[in-house]
């Protein structure tokens, strides 16, 4: 194989890897998973804290919910890129 076909297949990989972001970054699956991970936070949040007066604790809210649907999407995109295939 010489230079140029190689540099075509790593163009071609990498252009599938972008298609493959972009279609997770705009899945169903994602945006659902997310919904549902900062509902359950919030639900949590509100067993264990019951001041809502104190609006800098109360605002961690949608930033930790969306820091743990980061860490545990892994996961789920890896389910739903071997199902898309």
């Amino acid at each position: 194989m010489n230079e140029l076909e190689k540099r075509i297949e790593a163009i071609e990989k990498r252009n599938k890897k972008v298609e493959t972001d972009k279609a997770w970054e705009t899945s169903w699956t994602r945006k659902i998973c997310i919904m549902i991970l900062t509902y359950i936070v919030v639900i949590l949040y509100s067993y264990l804290v019951r001041n809502y007066d104190n609006i800098l604790l109360s605002s961690l809210v949608p930033v930790v919910g969306f820091a743990l649907s980061t860490l545990s999407l892994k996961l789920i995109r890896k389910v739903w890129e071997n199902k898309s295939k």
